[in-house]
């Protein structure tokens, strides 16, 4: 999976889920600034971005240090990057 394709399945997730405009999606908005995103919405989110990546999204450490779209876009590349080596 390509860079761009992780940044356009992510977006459509915000487009999708939380009815966020395409020209604010961009890769340092803020998740919860800029975006508007709250605690509750965290969990539909990583919900969201599970079922469209086929990934498990575990309680990490690096999980709580996403703040910002590019944040989100090198978490899911590297659990790809993961899954990819394993196989």
């Amino acid at each position: 999976m390509t860079e761009q394709e992780i940044v356009e399945i992510t977006n459509k997730v915000f487009e999708e889920s939380f009815e966020i405009e395409r020209e604010k999606l961009t890769p340092d908005a803020h998740i919860f600034t800029d975006l508007g995103l709250d605690s509750l919405d965290i969990v539909d989110l990583v919900v969201a971005l599970q079922k469209s990546f086929g990934v498990m999204i575990r309680n990490e450490e690096k999980v709580r240090d996403i703040r910002t779209l590019q944040d989100i876009y090198n978490f899911i590349s590297a659990i790809k990057k993961e899954e990819t080596a394993k196989k």
